[in-house]
């Protein structure tokens, strides 16, 4: 009898023991819920900041991109002014050295009728003349073709060709529409009648 109360004891002192390793393990469980909740409350909260962060690093993107179209856009605004204005009085200087020669042509017509000396008034034509022809030289403006000039198909156009020995084939023999250049350009090709190479 004792033997068996011996393993009743021993028994029960199991059960006791496994009892109490239970409640250790739950105990250890429910320690693990709460480290792992912990966990979790700390990486939700850094993940929110992150949120948080990267939401205020976009809206400060954004921001600083709206100033950036808007600059342009003004900046293409005022250049669109500008250019339009520039283009409104680019010739504002050929213009100014222009009036004076204008000037002395209506000053030359009011005097024609007065004098009806056709020698001043030639005179006064050729002064007119001379000084327009210095308002275009300042500008860069200078003729092209003479007489006597070689043939060349970027500045002249040839509208006829006569044969004529006394000079070589390709010459310029006569103008009838004087050319121009603006510094290296043509601005007016001359028209021109050229000599025709001849035949034997």
């Amino acid at each position: 009898m004792d033997d068996i109360k011996d393993e009743n004891m021993g028994l029960e002192n199991e059960e006791t023991k496994g009892k109490e390793i239970n409640k250790e393990e739950i105990g250890n469980e429910e320690n693990l819920e709460t480290n792992n909740e912990e966990t979790e409350n700390e990486a939700g909260n850094d993940l929110q900041k992150k949120i948080e962060e990267l939401e205020k690093a976009n809206l400060d993107l954004k921001d600083t991109l709206l100033r950036r179209v808007a600059d342009f856009e003004n900046y293409k605004r005022r250049v669109d002014q500008e250019q339009k204005s520039f283009l409104s009085f680019a010739n504002e200087s050929l213009l100014l050295n222009i009036l004076p020669v204008y000037d002395d042509l209506e000053r030359s017509l009011e005097h024609a009728d007065e004098q009806a000396n056709y020698e001043s008034l030639k005179k006064g034509l050729q002064l007119v003349f001379d000084k327009f022809t210095k308002v275009l030289e300042s500008q860069g403006v200078t003729k092209i073709a003479e007489k006597g000039d070689a043939f060349d198909f970027n500045m002249h156009d040839a509208l006829m060709q006569k044969p004529d020995d006394s000079v070589p084939p390709h010459t310029v023999l006569e103008v009838l529409e004087k050319g121009y250049k603006l510094r290296d350009k043509v601005i007016r090709h001359a028209k021109v009648i050229v000599s025709q190479e001849l035949i034997s």
